[in-house]
């Protein structure tokens, strides 16, 4: 069911992606609780913003690149994204990745939860 919120948490999740692209790790902290966690494979949880600050500061290993989401779904505080990443890691090699992003929202709009899950043979 479509409401004027839905499309503000749909904005607020499409403006997360265009700052992570623009490597605004400040704008993209400030779209976080202070006590959020970030679920994502290869690492332990990220929390707060102290732990997404660093994360995006300097740990993450995406150097630059690009999102495009090709499918997104708004619930009532949730949204789940669908989309493809390209782009290149700090050690020179190049990405191309779909992904799966799932976001929880405070009632401020700030993301509580994120999980992120990537498209990869595991198994």
């Amino acid at each position: 069911m479509y409401s004027p919120k839905s499309e503000e948490l749909a904005h607020r999740v499409h403006r997360y992606y265009a700052l992570v692209d623009e490597g605004d790790t400040a704008g993209v902290v400030g779209l976080f609780a202070r006590d959020a966690v970030y679920m994502r494979p290869g690492y332990d949880p990220i929390v707060g913003r102290d732990g997404l600050d660093a994360f995006y500061g300097t740990q993450r290993v995406v150097g630059s690149g690009c999102h495009t989401i090709t499918r997104l779904v708004v619930g009532r505080r949730d949204v789940a994204v669908e989309g493809e990443f390209r782009g290149r890691l700090k050690d020179g090699s190049e990405v191309d990745l779909r992904f799966a992003d799932f976001f929880q929202m405070d009632e401020d709009l700030l993301f509580e939860t994120r999980n992120t899950y990537f498209f990869a043979p595991m198994v």
